[in-house]
């Protein structure tokens, strides 16, 4: 298919792109909140709550911005390439569990932030230093290096 088809077909089918796609399609997380679509090869997850969309890009924010150091970034607002989005976003799923003592697989994401909400006040007075330990050390898959 071709590039620009695609892009036109799946801005029509995802007004409300969900924040942590990659961590969901990576499974990592979970949330009830997203409508799959098939598009093409690809899967793309839409987000169906404009208030959770709204907190899940607002923790995502702050986690980028609190995370620059362990992911060696120069500037908060760049593009990062998939592997260390993916680092961000499991990673820092990951160490918001882990600062919430939940021992889940793979944490609902919207019940998550809102557990971290309750017990903080807000999203920005979560422990960030214990949520990027996860980031720093959440690792995916390693690569097969063996040759035919």
């Amino acid at each position: 298919m071709d590039e620009s088809a695609y892009g036109t077909v799946a801005g029509g089918i995802k007004r409300s792109p969900c924040v942590f796609e990659r961590a969901l399609l990576a499974g990592c997380a979970a949330c009830p909140r997203v409508r799959r679509h098939a598009l093409a090869e690809r899967e793309t997850l839409a987000c169906t709550d404009p208030a959770a969309q709204a907190g899940c890009r607002d923790f995502l924010a702050l986690l980028r911005e609190n995370s620059s150091f362990a992911l060696k970034l120069s500037r908060v607002d760049q593009r990062l390439p998939h592997a260390l989005e993916l680092k961000l976003q499991c990673g820092g799923l990951r160490g918001l569990q882990q600062a919430l003592d939940d021992t889940a697989a793979a944490p609902e994401v919207h019940a998550l932030l809102e557990r971290a909400q309750a017990r903080y006040g807000s999203l920005a007075e979560a422990p960030y230093s214990r949520i990027i330990q996860g980031v720093a050390a959440w690792s995916g898959r390693k690569r097969n290096r063996s040759g035919p």
